[in-house]
């Protein structure tokens, strides 16, 4: 019992003595690496600009003095020999490495478990975003950006932050909800979904990418609220506004009464989503004209005044306030006639509108919107400048089903019209129908 406790003392004595000691802690290394990645112990291992300890550590180890030259070469299985016939180590160099450095990993396997702790992970979000093509391009920009794993560095991490953006993507688009209900009610934190925050910021990404904006731009407090909004969630009922012109109201209810007396007196009323989200009852309007832009209900106002028929500004991408606006309107059984830009951003907020009120002709049309109008103003613009001078439509081409020959026209031409370029036109259209 004794002599076997003083062999095995002697043993590993001996092991260090060969290759325990600093000059060969390279070599054991490169051993301990090829073990863990999965590779055999054979060919040589070489080191470059070898010091004068590392050559003679060598020697001692194989009994021969290495090569000239600034590099060192040695025999993995030369190593392997020399530990079992010495009985320093007799499971040879991969038993040496396990005691001098101990225990090796099985990488393979590391990396194969972690993989596989990412993929659940992310299993909530796939779920989620299954089936859903217009968040397919956003998941694999999640990947190819890593930004996941920035803003959650493990899994365990990970897992409950994409738990908690699934669950906001499943009620994304909303009908209108406070940004703070819906942190609460899906992240169990009411700021959860604050600029800054991880969900939030993940979150906002997705929702810019359900509104065909790139997912990872830079945004404003304003952009920030706007994004929102495309998704039907707002930051506050106050900021959140939209601008109309000559919609009917009544003398029973407070927006009816603010409608009323804006019409009466010809001049565009603002209205806050609180105002809106306070009134229960639908908005009656036969027939309701959309624009994309303000300057079209200042002009409205300017030349119609009280005569102007029933006209919403959009304001770019609808706002939680425009959302409520359409959605009363078309509770009340309007008809919708929409007008925007010329560019693809023009097209994706005619489309949303269009998809919101219904997409039947008897509940939405285009208002000089189509094939016909897009020539019509390209052309007068082409006469009135120089092609170089007309602004470039950007971003990707967005399909006009309304009109499918809109988007192959505006393919073809690559010049964006503003609304401001059609003023003149819209505002016959609404004085023709002034006072019905």
């Amino acid at each position: 019992m004794t002599d076997g406790v003083t062999d095995t003392a002697q043993d590993g004595t001996r092991l260090h003595r060969l290759l325990g000691g600093e000059p060969t802690a390279w070599l054991v290394q490169r051993a301990r690496d090829r073990r863990e990645a999965g590779r055999p112990l054979t060919g040589t291992v070489t080191l470059t600009g070898a010091t004068v300890e590392q050559r003679r550590a060598v020697e001692r180890l194989t009994g021969r003095p290495p090569r000239s030259g600034t590099s060192l070469s040695v025999s993995l299985p030369e190593v392997d020999r020399v530990l079992r016939e010495s009985g320093a180590a007799p499971g040879g160099l991969a038993e040496a490495v396990a005691l001098l450095t101990g225990p090796l990993r099985d990488r393979s396997r590391d990396r194969a478990d972690t993989a596989s702790a990412w993929a659940a992970a992310f299993a909530p979000l796939d779920d989620a975003v299954a089936g859903r093509a217009e968040l397919a391009a956003w998941r694999a920009w999640l990947d190819a950006t890593g930004v996941v794993r920035r803003l959650a560095p493990s899994p365990d991490v990970a897992l409950p932050l994409l738990d908690q953006v699934a669950a906001v993507l499943r009620r994304l688009p909303s009908r209108g909800v406070p940004i703070g209900r819906l942190a609460a009610e899906c992240c169990g934190d009411a700021h959860a979904l604050d600029d800054g925050r991880p969900a939030g910021t993940l979150a906002l990404s997705a929702v810019r990418a359900l509104a065909g904006l790139p997912f990872a731009a830079e945004v404003s407090a304003d952009s920030r609220r706007t994004v929102w909004a495309s998704a039907g969630v707002h930051l506050d009922d106050l900021s959140s506004l939209v601008l109309c012109l000559g919609l009917p109201g009544d003398s029973r209810t407070a927006l009816g009464k603010v409608l009323a007396l804006h019409r009466e007196t010809g001049q565009p009323a603002m209205l806050t989503l609180r105002q809106l989200r306070c009134h229960d009852e639908a908005l009656s309007a036969e027939l309701v004209r959309i624009c994309e832009n303000p300057v079209v209900i200042a002009a409205s106002a300017d030349e119609l005044g009280r005569r102007c028929p029933p006209l919403v500004c959009v304001g770019g991408q609808p706002s939680a306030a425009g959302w409520r606006l359409v959605d009363l309107l078309a509770a009340g059984g309007a008809e919708f006639r929409y007008h925007g830009d010329f560019d693809w951003g023009g097209i994706r907020i005619a489309s949303a509108v269009r998809q919101r009120v219904g997409q039947g002709p008897a509940r939405w049309r285009p208002w000089r919107y189509d094939q016909d109008a897009y020539e019509a103003a390209a052309a007068a613009a082409l006469a009135g400048h120089a092609a170089a001078r007309l602004p470039r439509l950007g971003g990707d081409p967005v399909p006009t089903p309304w009109d499918p020959g809109l988007a192959a026209a505006m393919a073809r031409h690559d010049v964006r019209i503003e609304e401001e370029l059609s003023l003149d036109t819209l505002l016959a259209d609404l004085a023709s129908n002034a006072g019905r």
